[in-house]
């Protein structure tokens, strides 16, 4: 057991069949009325979450019935749910878990703006310095160029959008890492009911930064390469390959979206459960067994929804920006290329931090919020986070036989 604050770690990963000696198993029946063979092969996991460390959180007795499973003698037993924070202790619907990510914002705002806001306003000042003072300016587009003339300009533009894109991404990558790790710690405690300050956080999410470095290295090299695989055919053929390139980069593109909402879970697996990279990479690729389309239509609907928030907030930004800063728009219709001014970059660079703030929470607690309705659905583990709510009626004796489907 991990005496961690708040959830702590299933680090055995239950649904992986592992059974060391240092895993907890099913105890027989307490009365000794009949043999342990009796017992239905599906069992719970064995208990991996630890209660929260403080006073007045001791579990109560052990439940007198199987709060929301399946008896033994094939029954249904569905009084209503616990719920000690954001969600009820029970397989989620979709609107749930959207509900689950928003009430996390406003149960716990001081620490997700803090940890969203400060990641933002570091994100977007570094941006906008490395823009205005790193890049090379983007180069002049004739419009009276010949054809070799205007392809020449055209490979000079994508090579400045490339050399302007690599620091973008880099920025997006640290800041990315820092609020997924800070805001996972946030909801896992959210969904047991209990505060956390934005130095709580860091404490239990900084040993795990490494590792997610690693995960969110991985996931974007591995998809450039089989992008690579894809198309690189095609291009070297020449111009009777142009076909093949199409086809093998929409066939890549199917394997990366696959591959994409296969290891959606693995961020969260990684944090709480303290694996390794790959480890948490077959962690996730276990809970989404069974369950992709689901995990790919909530993921889809999600980053829906985050687009049209980040676009609903940034475009007045925007157009505000294009107010105060004449020369950019201008600079649109001679074809030599925007050349914002300070206004316009921190105006929409205000926008952006507003838009951050709100959509890096939501997107997260989806996240985590999919990874425990998973584990719920094939582990038990709402029994589990019952108990380190500290919820009386949840003792340490076992719960009985529990449907592992959902």
């Amino acid at each position: 057991m991990n005496d961690t604050p708040g959830w702590a770690s299933p680090g055995s990963a239950p649904s992986e069949g592992q059974n060391g000696p240092g895993v907890p198993h099913q105890a027989p029946p307490a009365d000794g009325s009949g043999p342990t063979s009796k017992w239905s092969k599906e069992q719970p996991p064995p208990g991996q979450w630890s209660a929260p460390t403080g006073p007045g959180q001791v579990p109560g007795p052990p439940p007198p019935q199987w709060g929301g499973g399946r008896h033994h003698d094939g029954g249904w037993g569905r009084p209503p749910a616990a719920k000690p924070g954001v969600i009820p202790l029970r397989p989620l619907g979709v609107g749930e878990i959207l509900d689950g990510a928003v009430s996390t914002l406003r149960a716990h705002w001081r620490t997700v703006l803090s940890v969203t806001i400060t990641v933002s306003v570091i994100s977007q000042i570094c941006s906008i310095l490395v823009e205005r003072y790193l890049l090379p300016a983007p180069p002049e587009v004739d419009p009276d160029a010949t054809p070799e003339e205007a392809l020449e300009q055209s490979v000079e533009s994508l090579q400045s959008s490339l050399v302007a894109l690599g620091p973008a991404l880099l920025i997006t990558l640290i800041g990315t890492l820092l609020t997924t790790a800070l805001l996972t710690v946030v909801i896992s405690r959210s969904v047991l009911g209990r505060p956390i300050t934005l130095a709580e956080a860091w404490r239990e999410a900084r040993p795990r930064l490494p590792h997610l470095l690693g995960l969110t290295l991985l996931l974007p090299l591995g998809s450039a390469t089989i992008m690579t695989v894809g198309v690189l055919p095609g291009m070297l053929i020449g111009g009777a390959g142009v076909l093949l390139s199409v086809v093998g980069g929409l066939a890549a593109l199917t394997v990366i979206i696959w591959l994409m909402v296969r290891f959606a879970l693995a961020s969260p697996a990684l944090v709480l459960e303290r694996q390794g990279v790959i480890t948490s990479l077959r962690r996730s690729a276990k809970l989404v067994q069974g369950a992709w389309w689901r995990v790919f239509g909530i993921t889809l609907l999600t980053l829906l929804l985050v687009f049209v928030v980040s676009m609903v907030i940034a475009i007045p930004f925007t157009i505000i920006g294009f107010a105060v800063d004449g020369a950019g728009v201008g600079d649109l219709f001679t074809g030599t290329g925007p050349d914002f001014g300070w206004p316009f970059l921190i105006i929409t660079g205000i926008g952006s931090v507003i838009a951050s703030s709100i959509t890096y929470p939501i997107s997260a607690g989806v996240t985590v919020l999919l990874y425990v309705d998973q584990r719920i659905r094939r582990e038990a583990l709402d029994l589990e986070l019952a108990r380190a709510a500290g919820l009386s009626g949840y003792g340490s004796a076992p719960p009985g036989n529990r449907s592992t489907g959902g």
